[in-house]
């Protein structure tokens, strides 16, 4: 898809900012993605640190933070980027500092909250959840993302198993574990696992597994032990990464509640998402939570497992769309 009537004279360049950390650098990845499926562009990924005492400083108040950056950070350093797209703490310094280095010339955009004002950039795009406001503020339900419909059908043809050939309904079961308010525990994985296993002897459809990197050792324990025998696919990162796979071949998604991102991606599908109960309570999360519910992404787990339609959530791609519209409009006023 092309943003009708932006055709640049020449590619974009934009520049992926981040620490490096996978959930954080893969939303700005994804926002760079989404961009140069609508106009010519060159994506560089860049993943920065700050060297002590710098990176206790706060984001604002890091004098010079080129000169702050250790010794593995990536170089930040002219021809400057047409889009600088900035995602967590480390990056924050720097997309302060680029619309000054490049004199106005690169569009900054700052994804989640960068705990600064919002006026130093050219675009922020936080959570919803997170309640930021301002002129050039854009909220988004979920989170940024680089699952498309062609990535996760194609990954269902590459991945060794046709995970769409076994037998239906096929349930992505996606579980997490540990964040700031909420775990999964012992019990609450045995009580999971339970429900799960009779979704499968009620529907006779198969169940696909993955487990995070969050999931408490004694989590695992019980889902090995009382779910992983009803499961045709159950993943602990051993061997090929099924998760685009699973989400391409699902008919339905099962997930638990203490991410952003993974929902988000789930939401992108246009799939039934139900959400599984653990430990804790959520806060900004269960915000986020009633979003999607709100939206009619997402319902409570709850058998018989229901069964609707909805319109797959594409906050990625109309961010894209607003930041080429608004380059547009920059080209245009600099004529």
């Amino acid at each position: 898809m092309r943003v009708v009537g932006y055709q640049p004279a020449r590619p974009l360049t934009i520049w992926a900012v981040s620490d490096g950390r996978a959930g954080i650098e893969n939303q700005a990845l994804g926002l760079a993605e989404a961009i140069a499926r609508r106009a010519p562009a060159e994506i560089v990924t860049k993943r920065v640190s700050l060297r002590t005492p710098y990176s206790w400083f706060p984001s604002g108040f890091v004098p010079a933070p080129r000169h702050a950056l250790s010794d593995d950070s990536a170089a930040i350093n002219p021809p400057w980027p047409d889009i600088w797209i900035g995602n967590g703490r480390a990056s924050v310094p720097l997309s302060l500092g680029m619309r000054a280095w490049s004199k106005g010339r690169t569009y900054v955009v700052q994804l989640q909250d960068p705990r600064v004002n919002a006026r130093e950039f050219d675009l922020v795009v936080p959570p919803q959840h997170d309640g930021l406001e301002g002129q050039n503020v854009m909220p988004i339900l979920g989170a940024c993302h680089r699952v498309t419909p062609e990535k996760i059908a194609q990954a269902v043809v590459d991945f060794p198993t046709r995970l769409d050939e076994l037998p239906s309904p096929r349930y992505a079961v996606l579980i997490g574990g540990k964040s700031k308010r909420q775990d999964i525990s012992a019990t609450r994985a045995r009580l999971i696992s339970e429900q799960l296993a009779d979704l499968q002897r009620r529907t006779g459809g198969t169940l696909m597994t993955t487990l995070s990197r969050r999931t408490s050792e004694a989590a695992k324990l019980q889902f090995r032990a009382r779910l992983a025998p009803h499961c045709a696919l159950f993943y602990e990162g051993e061997g090929p990464n099924p998760y685009f796979a699973m989400l391409g071949a699902a008919d339905a998604i099962i997930l638990t509640p203490d991410s952003v991102s993974i929902p988000s991606e789930a939401a992108s599908t246009g799939k039934p998402i139900h959400v599984l109960q653990v430990d804790g309570t959520g806060g900004k999360l269960d915000r986020f939570q009633a979003a999607l519910f709100a939206r009619e992404c997402a319902r409570p787990f709850k058998l018989p497992l229901a069964q609707w339609s909805y319109r797959p959530l594409d906050e990625t791609g109309r961010v894209a769309s607003t930041v080429l519209q608004q380059l547009q409009a920059r080209a245009g006023n600099a004529r």
